[in-house]
């Protein structure tokens, strides 16, 4: 199966969760246009995939893509394999590269409270854009060589 972004999210504060706007611009050395974790820093985008999000509905939760305030929610890739400094091609144009695999999560979120758990810190990574371009759900992901 070919990896591919099943959702784009994006929220205008931290701290709440993204809603799927299905295409965005993302913009080099600076993330999702739009987004509030958008900056010049080195977690510029977050992804997290399906196949994560499926773990936390199978204990029980009403969760869906954006509900963990990740940017891109994926499907068919396995994120957290992928080593620091690999670069995914993300849409037709994009370049980004891995820079961060997890989060220490500081305060607990609604989610882990809900669930006991949470897999956007252990499983989620972040990326930094090195080529823009817009991105929209259905959009082939591919590690670069």
């Amino acid at each position: 199966m070919m990896a591919k972004i099943v959702a784009v999210c994006s929220s205008e504060r931290k701290g709440m969760r993204k809603k799927n706007v299905g295409t965005a611009l993302l913009k080099a050395n600076y993330g999702l246009e739009g987004d509030a974790h958008a900056g010049a820093w080195h977690r510029q985008v977050s992804l997290l995939a399906l196949e994560s999000i499926r773990k936390m509905r199978d204990l029980g939760l009403q969760v869906g893509p954006g509900d963990f305030a990740e940017n891109l929610t994926t499907e068919g890739i396995d994120l957290v394999s992928l080593p620091i400094g690999t670069k995914l091609r993300l849409g037709p144009q994009g370049l980004a590269e891995v820079t961060q695999i997890g989060k220490e999560c500081h305060s607990k979120c609604a989610i882990y409270y809900q669930a006991g758990d949470c897999v956007m810190p252990k499983e989620g990574i972040f990326v930094r854009v090195l080529t823009g371009g817009p991105i929209s759900v259905g959009d082939e992901i591919e590690v670069m060589p």
